[in-house]
């Protein structure tokens, strides 16, 4: 038995917005998440601004993300931002790529028999 699926998007074919995550680089070591959400604000409402820091040190590791509550903003954004400058840096601003993730940690050595494993 088959069930139908819901649909997409609102009634009489409304678009629905998504988010949109942007990827920010070049951060000067000066920016935190909240210099970031605001210098992103202004291209509109944002769910989560973070700069990412190394975990031993915490210390900024230059870059963050940025999520918008809407696709064109988050587009507007990418448009008005890439290339500019924020506290002394230029910025690189793009669409966040989703990470491939990959099984096991590495290893390797070992040996393989005549069949390749």
């Amino acid at each position: 038995m088959r069930r139908a699926l819901p649909r997409s998007g609102g009634a009489h074919g409304e678009k629905k917005a998504m988010s949109k995550k942007l990827f920010v680089g070049s951060l000067s070591w000066g920016v935190n998440d909240e210099s970031l959400r605001d210098a992103f604000s202004v291209h509109g409402q944002i769910s989560e601004a973070v700069v990412i820091s190394d975990r031993d040190t915490g210390r900024s590791r230059g870059f963050g993300f940025v999520t918008f509550e809407d696709d064109d903003a988050a587009d507007k954004a990418v448009a008005a931002l890439n290339g500019t400058e924020l506290d002394g840096r230029t910025l690189r601003v793009d669409v966040a790529q989703a990470k491939e993730r990959t099984r096991g940690g590495g290893g390797g050595g070992g040996r393989r028999n005549e069949s390749g494993w």
